[in-house]
């Protein structure tokens, strides 16, 4: 069990005092033996922080677990705190609401020790509601409808992480290494996942194993998933200023593909403000770029062969 490399579960954590609990469990009935939780409470108004204090005072002698809380600071603000906290060569990425599945922390080690020049690897998941009950098998091809194909070869990666993104809940295992490659998380970003996995992915650092290593679950409160108008731009107008400020970590042809998604966002954004005439040209921006990005594909053959 000693040669086992340690993995630090990160869990930023905010008012999900209903949630919170069953994730804790998740890490503790992993099998995987050389773990550690390492968690924050980002400064719920609910009852998160009693419920995690009642958890470690059942299960704390199992496990190392370290519990902080702090007045809010966002999500990308925690995570680089719990990252500076951890004491492991592996950094497993949490969310109070979601839990993983047993086998997932064995299996993205072993993946990562067989693959040195990757920094970080992601799974897939399935998709369960408020109570638990599943939803889909698979969250990448049943919620994000991506085609996982992609992300057998970096070239694919690199495409689908541009312009499919279809990572839902705590799938990603990095090295602790990998942090000073990305340069942490952004603050002040409320949408920090995109951000930080297009870094990794310009530098063909980012793996993949097609296995279901977390339940993400769907509830009223996921940020990602919200229906308000105004909020839904603000996200957006976000992710575009992450493309625009990232294009050019990218070599062609997935430089003018990134190009082409900020368009692609450009009209998402115009089209809930009604504004008819920048939806269309933002869209024609789009369809040419997408179409210019295809043309300069690598030779050697398509994407899709390689993967």
């Amino acid at each position: 069990m000693t040669t086992m490399p340690l993995v630090s579960v990160l869990i930023p954590a905010y008012n999900h005092e209903r949630f919170v609990q069953r994730c804790l469990d998740s890490v503790l009935e992993d099998p995987y033996p050389a773990k550690e939780i390492i968690i924050i409470d980002d400064g719920s108004t609910d009852r998160t922080s009693d419920r995690i204090a009642e958890w470690i005072d059942r299960h704390g002698h199992a496990l190392r677990v370290e519990y902080a809380h702090h007045a809010n600071r966002g999500i990308a603000a925690t995570l680089n705190e719990l990252a500076a906290r951890a004491h492991g060569e592996f950094l497993r990425l949490g969310a109070s609401d979601d839990y993983l599945l047993p086998g997932g922390l064995e299996a993205q080690v072993r993946y990562l020790e067989s693959h040195p020049r990757k920094r970080a690897v992601i799974g897939d998941s399935i998709v369960v509601d408020r109570d638990g009950r599943k939803l889909h098998d698979s969250g990448m091809r049943d919620l994000h409808h991506a085609d996982k194909r992609l992300y057998g070869s970096d070239e694919g990666i690199r495409r689908a992480v541009i312009s499919q993104w279809a990572i839902g809940g705590p799938v990603a295992l990095l090295r602790k290494s990998a942090l000073e490659t990305a340069d942490r998380w952004t603050e002040g970003l409320r949408i920090d996942d995109w951000d930080f996995f297009l870094r990794l992915a310009a530098r063909d650092a980012l793996g993949f194993i097609d296995m279901q290593v977390c339940a993400y679950r769907l509830h009223g409160g996921n940020l990602s998933k919200t229906r308000h108008r105004a909020t839904r731009i603000v996200n957006l107008t976000e992710s575009w200023r992450v493309a625009r400020r990232h294009a050019d970590l990218f070599d062609e042809p997935f430089r003018t593909l990134l190009k082409a998604q900020s368009h692609y966002i450009s009209a998402k954004i115009a089209f809930l403000q009604r504004r008819s005439l920048m939806l269309g040209f933002h869209l024609l921006a789009y369809l040419a770029l997408s179409f210019a990005s295809k043309l300069r594909l690598p030779q050697g053959g398509t994407l899709l062969e390689k993967a």
